[in-house]
């Protein structure tokens, strides 16, 4: 792929020693919208319809807010916007705040901090930095088809091991076996926690409301290839979609699928409609399956939350699937694993150790 040659925002400024031009943060062209940062917006046929916005960032260490109920204090998004385009995105409203919108915008408008790997080990060598565990995959995927431009996560999984910092990833990108060594020598330093999403086996199903992810069988198979790495991987199963995946022939085809391949626990719920998600999935619904529309007002009714009958029905479906196919009792996959772990790790690190044998990471 001639990805140079596809830039829609000029590179700026004469090298001192070769006069040749070379990147460095400038405007975009007219068409396009203004970024911190930006490098240049890039195009490109084997992205089909979608541009890619190279910025430099000053960080990339994001704290979380307090009063969060999340499971995690830090996180890093090396990419904001992401081309899986899953209607269903809970992270879609987040591109409003960089003047996108939360639809067609966030599945084709995707922001890459090139600089992410150097920016984070620069931030974890501060002496303020206390170790806390570092989520990724919180907001827009790491392992979206673009890393396989851009290979920002080796760098981002070295600086957090290098540093004695606990991490957990999540993803649909079945990009993340290429980094499976990496991973492995990382667990040798540092808790480190996987999961996987995936909460459908209907592959016509998938292609039509995630259809930029890896099918459901290449994620069965990314499953296996970190257990047999002696990787842990949990599963985030959700969203479950009412009258869509909430059948016990959906949930019984996932949970057993989900045995074989190995995966160490799951978590699993409903469907979660926010501001920016509600009205791309709403309209997505109307044109696929227009005779749900009205049970899904009435069950949403003008709140985030399905009903609490629902979500008290689908926990019980849940918690059967569970106990029928030995998952009762696991931890499933929540970014809080490597937290729980991270007491363990060392004040220093030796990064040139021996790798040890198969290690559990739950």
């Amino acid at each position: 792929m001639r990805w140079d040659a596809q830039a829609l925002s000029p590179t700026r400024g004469p090298s001192h020693t070769s006069g040749t031009k070379v990147p460095g943060p400038a405007p975009a062209l007219e068409a396009l919208l203004p970024l911190a940062g930006l490098v240049r917006s890039i195009s490109t046929p084997e992205f089909s319809g979608v541009t890619f916005h190279e910025v430099t960032a000053k960080s990339v260490l994001n704290k979380v807010p307090s009063g969060s109920n999340m499971p995690f204090e830090w996180t890093v998004n090396p990419y904001r916007g992401c081309s899986h385009a899953c209607v269903y995105c809970f992270a879609r409203k987040s591109h409003t705040y960089l003047d996108f919108d939360a639809g067609r915008d966030f599945d084709s408008q995707v922001v890459v901090k090139i600089n992410a790997a150097e920016v984070l080990r620069k931030e974890l060598a501060k002496p303020s930095w206390e170790r806390a565990q570092v989520a990724l995959g919180t907001n827009t995927d790491p392992y979206q088809r673009a890393e396989g431009r851009y290979a920002l996560m080796p760098g981002i999984i070295r600086a957090l091991a290098d540093s004695g910092t606990p991490f957990s990833i999540l993803t649909k990108g079945t990009l993340l076996a290429r980094d499976i060594p990496l991973l492995k020598h990382a667990a040798t330093q540092v808790p480190v926690d996987l999961g996987i999403s995936l909460a459908m086996t209907n592959q016509d199903l998938a292609e039509l409301i995630e259809p930029g992810t890896p099918s459901p069988k290449a994620r069965l198979k990314l499953i296996a290839r970190l257990r047999d790495a002696g990787l842990g991987c949990g599963v985030m199963a959700m969203p479950i979609l009412p009258w869509l995946t909430d059948s016990d022939e959906a949930l019984d085809s996932l949970f057993a699928e989900l045995t074989k391949a190995g995966a160490t626990g799951v978590t699993a719920g409903a469907l979660y409609l926010k501001p920016g998600t509600r009205e791309w999935y709403m309209k997505w619904l109307a044109d696929q399956h227009p005779e749900l529309v009205g049970k899904y007002r009435r069950l949403y009714g003008q709140g985030s939350y399905a009903s609490k009958e629902y979500r008290t029905w689908l926990t019980g479906r849940i918690s059967y699937f569970k106990a029928k196919y030995g998952f009762t009792g696991t931890s499933g996959f929540s970014h809080r694993n490597a937290r729980l772990a991270s007491g363990s790790v060392p004040a220093v690190v030796d990064a040139s150790a021996p790798l040890p044998g198969q290690q559990p990471l739950f």
